[in-house]
């Protein structure tokens, strides 16, 4: 990163900062239709990502990217998505109702539900969901099996986001745009080790 230039009130760090914030408030306007999430989350993660390339993150750049890359596939990503969540909330109901076997029933839906978010939100970080989402969900499953500590790393980035989103409502609008930064941090991690 450069250097505080003279006269210049905030360095580059906090910059970014306040780009990945608009990025955040970009991200979660594209989310409200829900379908739009994975592409939404996306292409944050591709934005953000572009700023340690020397790219701008903004949200116009944002909007921009979005309009190149939506397409049918990427509602098709937000409409699977959508249902895993709304299945994964239904069996969490039906254990919640007192049917026998509920507590042993609940205890590997939450498991594969947090395997199922993870192996999502990395599939999201990846640069390859801009083009070809299956081939991204496959490479993240694969991830989250090989580097358990980005795993967890994500795991803690929702928890984090979701505990800002309950304290404080209007951060909600906000989340995205630190989840996404997480996110790609956790993907870079992983392509600089390999490295």
């Amino acid at each position: 990163m450069r250097a505080r230039e003279a006269g210049e009130v905030f360095g580059p760090r906090m910059t970014l900062f306040a780009d990945m914030l608009s990025v955040g408030l970009a991200t979660a306007s594209v989310c409200l239709p829900v379908v739009t999430i994975p592409a939404a989350l996306s292409t944050a993660c591709a934005v953000l990502r572009g700023a340690g390339e020397g790219k701008p993150a903004t949200a116009g750049r944002y909007f921009a990217v979005l309009r190149r890359r939506l397409r049918v596939g990427d509602l098709a990503a937000g409409a699977v998505a959508a249902a895993g969540a709304l299945l994964f909330l239904a069996d969490l109901a039906l254990a919640g109702a007192g049917l026998p076997g509920a507590p042993l029933f609940a205890v590997p839906a939450v498991g594969i539900g947090m395997a199922a978010l993870v192996v999502g939100l990395r599939a999201c970080a990846r640069p390859g969901s801009l083009t070809d989402w299956p081939a991204a969900v496959r490479e993240a499953a694969r991830d989250t099996v090989r580097d358990v500590g980005g795993s967890a790393l994500v795991l803690l980035a929702v928890a984090t986001a979701a505990l800002c989103a309950w304290m404080l409502v209007p951060l909600a609008f906000l989340v995205p745009g630190p989840l996404a930064l997480a996110l790609t941090a956790v993907d870079v991690r992983l392509t600089v080790a390999r490295v």
